[in-house]
């Protein structure tokens, strides 16, 4: 087998961190199966994760672990933790406390759809099904408050 197929198949926990040492992970809601977000993880925040049974996160921003809901409340409960096929991305399954995962006060971070207009111009569209931000301020941080 090549190294690859190695990694496709073999049970050890083989992260392809990427050269900042960071690898992407998404969270999704446990019940629903709804995305929720996606942030970041460096190694110590995958070891919290694991070890606190509570999402961590690595704000590429602020330089910092930060423990998802630790300012509003909005924690992320692990419920299950996978990694895709080449071990490139982290999945979280959780159960979102609180109002919702982002930091604008929706349940996801993915609450706008791209669309074309009658004009042909590429917009954005609110998506009904889900409850709108509470402010659209530009934070410059990512999404990564709480």
């Amino acid at each position: 087998m090549t190294a690859r197929a190695d990694i496709e198949r073999n049970g050890e926990l083989c992260i392809a961190w990427n050269e900042a040492g960071l690898v992407p992970a998404i969270a999704v809601d446990a019940i629903s199966g709804r995305v929720l977000m996606l942030a970041w993880m460096n190694a110590e925040a995958l070891e919290r994760t694991l070890a606190t049974g509570q999402a961590h996160y690595y704000s590429r921003s602020r330089q910092r672990l930060w423990k998802k809901g630790e300012t509003s409340g909005a924690v992320q409960r692990l419920r299950e933790l996978r990694v895709d096929c080449d071990q490139d991305t982290i999945l979280l399954i959780v159960d979102q406390a609180g109002e919702g995962a982002c930091h604008t006060g929706a349940r996801s971070c993915f609450y706008r759809r791209v669309a074309r207009g009658a004009d042909g111009a590429i917009r954005l569209a609110f998506v009904s099904s889900e409850n709108p931000p509470v402010a659209c301020e530009a934070s410059g941080t990512e999404g990564e408050q709480g």
